[in-house]
């Protein structure tokens, strides 16, 4: 018996209820869910949202960013980040969660589409120590 990808299983549900509302998306989802305890998928509904969320991101161009800062980010850092993701990415909308990481001396870290930017203090500080032992 063949198994099915968790990826595959995601796209077919995103095929399943894309456009629909209301009451036709209520029984759409209750299909689905019939569907996955039929074929004993319901174990895997944690990796199968995952891969869900990801490919409603990608076709809906929505960027989901892990904002990582030592301290609360003003509203307008907040908005020239959006900003700034929606023009590196194209991105029509964007999702920030904001994570507070008190490791962190100052910066931000920004991790979009499994990309990381770091501009974070620390990171700066080892990039000018390499700089300065290697010159």
């Amino acid at each position: 018996m063949a198994t099915t990808s968790t990826n595959n299983i995601a796209r077919a549900i995103y095929q399943a209820t894309k456009g629909k509302a209301g009451t036709s998306l209520m029984d759409a989802t209750h299909d689905v869910v019939k569907f996955l305890d039929r074929k004993r998928l319901l174990g895997r509904s944690k990796e199968i949202l995952a891969s869900l969320e990801r490919i409603v991101n990608k076709e809906e161009s929505i960027a989901k960013v892990i904002l990582s800062s030592a301290n609360k980010i003003s509203a307008s850092g907040i908005k020239d980040i959006e900003k700034f993701v929606k023009d590196k990415y194209g991105s029509k909308s964007v999702i920030i969660e904001e994570k507070i990481d008190e490791k962190l001396i100052g910066g931000w870290r920004i991790e979009v589409n499994n990309e990381v930017i770091d501009l974070t203090t620390k990171y700066k500080l080892g990039k000018l120590q390499e700089y300065l032992t290697h010159s």
